[in-house]
């Protein structure tokens, strides 16, 4: 028996649109490129910043503060046996309402059993429940939707690839833990956790 050489990327062969054997209907037809106007006008869309925001600092938040928390957040001050809303309250000086997206909620529930607790904190009566619309439940990309549209929200989290993806928001400030407390980063000097 002789061994054949295994042939790697084969692929299937196909007639070219343009081939001579197609009919003269089914061709495909080159692409007639319209003349630009010199005298036209240019639009341009840009999009506009929300007036809220001044510098880098966005003016449309104020206590009580509202706090978008993510999945990982959770698990972590769990971890660092922190309580989510008075360690928000010490972090930021002022009333802190938590708030859990329908998609948070979701991935908590499909992580199971280990993580029951998260689950039960995340049901508590002072965290506020947001409806979501979209399909799945990719929490990510839902909260960084809500809060492109909405700025009156700071967004609890851990994860960094989130991290850096909200940082490209203008406004929009960022709850982490470090050294076993609550920090915030992007918020005015004169309220939020000292740094040390």
């Amino acid at each position: 028996k002789q061994k054949k050489a295994r042939k790697y990327a084969v692929m299937k062969r196909m007639i070219s649109l343009r081939d001579q054997r197609i009919n003269e209907k089914e061709r495909k037809k080159a692409p007639v490129k319209k003349k630009e106007d010199p005298s036209a006008i240019k639009e341009r869309e840009v999009p506009q910043h929300p007036s809220c925001l001044f510098f880098q600092y966005n003016t449309q938040l104020g206590p009580p503060y509202h706090i978008l928390v993510d999945t990982n957040f959770i698990n972590f001050s769990i971890k660092a046996k922190l309580d989510l809303v008075q360690s928000m309250m010490d972090c930021l000086y002022a009333k802190c309402i938590p708030c859990i997206t329908d998609c948070v909620m979701g991935e908590i529930e499909k992580l199971g059993q280990k993580y029951r607790v998260a689950l039960r904190i995340a049901k508590d009566p002072r965290f506020e429940r947001l409806p979501c619309m979209h399909k799945g439940t990719y929490a990510d990309d839902c909260l960084v939707q809500r809060v492109t549209q909405h700025k009156c929200y700071i967004v609890a989290t851990v994860d960094k690839e989130l991290k850096r993806r909200i940082r490209k928001i203008p406004g929009v400030p960022i709850m982490y833990i470090s050294r076993h407390r609550y920090n915030i980063e992007r918020m005015p000097d004169d309220y939020g956790a000292p740094r040390f």
